[in-house]
């Protein structure tokens, strides 16, 4: 790494933006919402990408979508794992370049001339934030791309980009090409190949082993159903068996930055999408307590849990239950957190605290 930084000294050209993504221990077609008319979220297979990643599918797909043609969310999403295995607080050995942070790992002085605020919750976290970091990735991939397109260099527009990405676009205009395997030690060179590699993986249609490959049956129908609206907004209050649905504010739910977010939100709060997922098959109440009311005569363990099981937490028994989710397979829920967030997929024990679990039940069996 340190032969790296230092040649990058020397040729000049785009800084990389990030040095150390391959050595941080532990660390259809896409609408302009990042949503797929094809099944595929964000146009991504969940089923074959790491865990840390899913939630992040429907941004990868925003992402890929500003560079139309040219980039998929396969490619970005496999790039951050390789850079940070998806860990949004990830950080690099300090350069004299600065340090590179995030899911992205941006480095300091790449960071502003690409940083938005892309999920409107402000720009204090800077390249920590992993949506705004998302974002900013595939409109620096887009522009790298775009260059390379332009360059005549030997290899495809978008292994050039990678290239430039991690090592900086002047060892791509040195070499005219991705840099070979015994530049680095080889870090660029593995580099490329393992995003590529990864990202066919990903983008695997889902007539494989994604959610059709879940079963049959009214639970599986019901993860299905639910799967299809990864990335909508929470807006506590909103949704019905119909669809996403403006929310409203009580008092004390619904807020975001002292600002009613909910009545401008067309979204799910927990207990709608999960309303949603098993309508009509089964007409589920429209509260998390109520739902488990409903369906507490029918209750699962959880080593036994099925695809489209009712998942609850509380802090205080039945009687206070205030979050339902989807378990989805795999030791995952989907569900819709919380104000700010979008309906997303989690491991269950990071969905909510682990503690609160109260049990799971199985509407309709």
């Amino acid at each position: 790494m340190k032969a790296l930084v230092k040649v990058a000294m020397v040729v000049g050209g785009t800084v990389p933006v990030a040095l150390f993504g391959l050595i941080l221990a532990g660390a259809s077609a896409v609408d302009a919402s990042g949503r797929s008319s094809g099944g595929l979220v964000g146009g991504l297979n969940l089923a074959v990408m790491p865990a840390a990643g899913r939630q992040y599918a429907p941004w990868y797909g925003k992402s890929a979508a500003q560079c139309p043609g040219k980039l998929t969310p396969a490619i970005l999403a496999a790039q951050g794992w390789t850079e940070s295995h998806f860990n949004p607080n990830a950080e690099g050995p300090p350069t004299q370049y600065g340090t590179a942070k995030g899911i992205a790992q941006f480095i300091d002085t790449t960071w502003p001339s690409y940083a938005e605020d892309a999920d409107g919750d402000g720009t204090a976290r800077g390249a920590y934030d992993p949506e705004d970091a998302i974002m900013a990735q595939g409109k620096y991939m887009c522009k790298m791309v775009k260059d390379a397109e332009a360059s005549g260099y030997s290899g495809d527009p978008v292994s050039l980009a990678l290239a430039g990405y991690n090592a900086g676009w002047g060892w791509v205009q040195y070499y005219k090409g991705v840099p070979p395997e015994r530049f680095a030690e080889g870090q660029t060179y593995n580099y490329v190949r393992e995003i590529t590699a990864n990202a066919k993986k990903w983008a695997t249609a889902l007539g494989g082993p994604g959610v059709a490959g879940l079963g049959t049956g009214s639970g599986p129908d019901a993860i299905r159903h639910a799967y299809s609206q990864l990335g909508i907004p929470y807006a506590w209050g909103g949704g019905t068996p119909g669809g996403p649905g403006l929310g409203f504010c009580d008092g004390r739910n619904g807020y975001l930055d002292g600002r009613c977010s909910a009545s401008v939100t067309k979204g799910f709060d927990c207990s709608s999408l999960a309303q949603f997922a098993w309508w009509p098959s089964v007409k589920l109440p429209r509260t998390a307590a109520d739902q488990y009311a409903a369906t507490a005569s029918r209750p699962v363990a959880r080593g036994e849990l099925k695809p489209g099981d009712l998942v609850f937490w509380s802090k205080s028994g039945p009687a206070g239950i205030y979050h339902v989710g989807l378990y989805f397979g795999d030791g995952q829920v989907l569900h819709a957190p919380r104000t700010g967030k979008t309906v997303t997929i989690q491991p269950m024990d990071e969905a909510m605290p682990k503690g609160d679990y109260v049990g799971a039940t199985r509407p309709g069996a």
